[in-house]
């Protein structure tokens, strides 16, 4: 059976997303897709709509046949670590494909990209540091390096200010590193940015427009609708009626000023990404923000962005130290979030050549090769009121995989 890999948020899981399937099947001719899925905290540091649980069966609903966890050391990382992690889960998972959805839609641009920079990569880093010394963002400054290398080199552009591009090409970049024996391939994205707040198709919105869309109505998921499959529709309404709220980082606000109102600047260094000296300023405007908004606004400099502010919060709210996640430089595990027949047929099949073990009951696996997955869990769920919270609490360990 050959498999088709994606690396996915679904936050939430809307026709975009089931456009990639489509696309991904039709590319590869793949009989199974897997997907590697961010678990309570996602990427740009901020908590997931829903729980991993509904996401994951948004998913199988909708064309994923077997949906497995980035561990939470992958997940809340920059691009790099966050693509590194995901392709080592989907190679260990046998898969023959991995495809991703990008702003370019053109597979050459990445080659093109890559080959030039293993060719000129102490070039890249001079450049890189160059940028940084003007106050740039490490993200920001690596985007306007390569952009020079290749204007220099006269290569094909792949405009890496782009965030699905410069997730496509650490994705790449980690296949071709590593030697993977997966072939890679993208597909355009269609019809809405990445970025877009507002809607621009009739039938096809950005997760960011939709989330935006569901604050500013309080909930209500009658203009979300028609950009959504009917279950993920669903899903949504079931989440709201069971927990009384979606996951925002206003949620969480009041446990994040505790955690920085208790604190020391001493301690707060020991926590992941925190550096530069960072920690005071964080100490200086919890004080004075009125929101978890206002408070990221305040913090923000040129050389931190929203998104690395975000992540640091994340860390600092999940208490996640330095030594805890340097321990962690690839997935140990694959955790099993649900399979649909075909899935569990492609598990059976293939179960004995998978480089890693999987878990399907967390009781059963190595308490301390988990613990910051478990520990992200159990403060997601203080995101809901409290009457709802101990299901929540207790759903890591009392809830097996999703069978579809």
């Amino acid at each position: 059976m050959k498999a088709v890999g994606v690396v996915v948020e679904y936050n939430p899981f809307h026709n975009g997303h089931l456009y990639h399937i489509q696309k991904a099947k039709e590319l590869t001719q793949a009989e199974i897709v897997i997907a590697v899925m961010s678990g309570p905290f996602l990427q740009r540091g901020e908590p997931a709509l829903i729980s991993k649980w509904s996401r994951a069966e948004m998913a199988l609903e909708n064309g994923i046949d077997l949906i497995v966890e980035l561990p939470y050391p992958f997940a809340t990382q920059h691009a790099a670590v966050f693509a590194s992690g995901a392709v080592e889960i989907l190679h260990s998972l046998g898969c023959d494909y991995l495809c991703f959805g990008s702003e370019s839609g053109n597979i050459n641009e990445f080659d093109s990209i890559f080959n030039l920079l293993a060719e000129k990569k102490d070039e890249e880093d001079r450049l890189v540091k160059e940028y940084m010394k003007q106050g740039m963002s490490y993200p920001k400054a690596k985007s306007c390096a390569i952009q020079e290398l290749t204007s220099v080199n006269k290569t094909q552009g792949l405009n890496l200010h782009m965030p699905n591009n410069i997730l496509g090409y650490e994705y790449y970049k980690s296949v071709r590193s590593n030697a993977y024996p997966m072939q890679v391939c993208t597909v355009a994205r269609i019809k809405a940015d990445y970025h877009d707040k507002k809607f621009t198709s009739d039938t096809i919105a950005s997760a960011t427009s939709i989330r935006e869309e569901l604050l500013q109505t309080a909930g209500s998921l009658t203009t979300i609708e028609p950009f959504l499959p009917s279950s993920s529709y669903q899903a949504l309404q079931q989440y709201k009626e069971t927990y009384l709220t979606y996951h925002t980082w206003e949620n969480y606000w009041s446990y994040l000023k505790f955690r920085l109102l208790q604190t020391t600047a001493e301690e707060l260094s020991t926590i992941y990404e925190i550096e530069e000296g960072i920690e005071y300023r964080f100490l200086k405007y919890v004080k004075e923000a009125s929101s978890f908004q206002d408070f990221i606004r305040l913090l923000k400099t040129k050389r931190y962005t929203w998104t690395r502010l975000q992540r640091i919060c994340v860390h600092i709210l999940t208490n996640t130290k330095k030594e805890e996640m340097q321990t962690y430089s690839k997935p140990a595990y694959i955790r099993l979030l649900g399979t649909t027949a075909n899935g569990r047929l492609y598990l059976k099949e293939k179960k004995k050549q998978f480089l890693l073990p999987i878990i399907s009951k967390l009781s059963s696996f190595e308490k301390e090769k988990i613990v910051l997955d478990v520990r992200a869990s159990q403060i997601y769920a203080l995101g809901v009121p409290v009457a709802a919270q101990q299901k929540l609490l207790e759903m890591d360990y009392s809830k097996p995989p999703i069978m579809k």
